[in-house]
Order: structure tokens, then sequence, then C-alpha cells
């Protein structure tokens, strides 16, 4: 089997998407900002134990990857609001998934 980089050439799709939304908190971003558009501040009201510079670095790598927007508004203070694009809603049936995966590794370990 061909190898690119380490990774098995039909592998190179799973380390791509692994790279996009490696982390502990770009999923949770992602998940918080599927209900709606959300300002800096409420992001880091509902993605609990996720410091400001990190989640301002998180924010600039996703709208990196093209999934999520960052849209600042000609107001005084400017106002800026982020939400997740049709690339990035593209994930919802992978974090759905994730999200039951999790109840049953849960229930897996602590044995309920």
């Amino acid at each position: 089997m061909l190898t690119t980089g380490g990774c098995p050439k039909n592998a190179l799709s799973i380390k791509d998407a692994l790279e996009a939304l490696e982390g502990r908190w770009k999923l949770l971003i992602l998940f918080t900002l599927s209900s709606g558009p959300k300002r800096f501040k409420q992001i880091s009201k509902e993605v609990i134990g996720i410091t400001d510079k990190t989640l301002s670095k998180e924010l600039k790598s996703l709208e990196g990857n093209r999934l999520i927007k960052r849209e600042v508004y000609d107001t005084f203070p400017p106002t800026v609001e982020y939400t997740i694009t049709a690339h990035g809603k593209s994930l919802e049936k992978v974090m759905e998934e994730l999200h039951y995966w999790g109840l049953a590794h849960r229930r897996e370990i602590m044995g309920n």
C-alpha cells in the first residue's frame, strides 16, 4: 500500500479531516454554533472550560478551514458574530454519531 507522509494513501481523507478538527474544542464549538449565530462571549460561556486565548485560536482555525464564518458589523463598538457554514453543517451527522457513540461509550465504561 502506498503511503504519503506516513499515512496510507487511502486514509489521506481521514488524516485531512482529523487535522481540520484536531483538538478537544473544535467539535464542541461547531456543535455550539449549530444552534445559530453567536458572539465570542456566548461561545465562551457555552463551551465550558475553554480559555479566551484558546477559543480565539480555534475560531481562527475553523474559519481558515471554512467551517465557520466570522462577520464584523459596523457598530460601535464593533459587533463580531460567528456562524457555521454549509461546509461546517455537513459535519452534523458526524457530530450526531459521535454523540451517540459517546453515550454508549460512557455506559460501557461506567457500567450503566
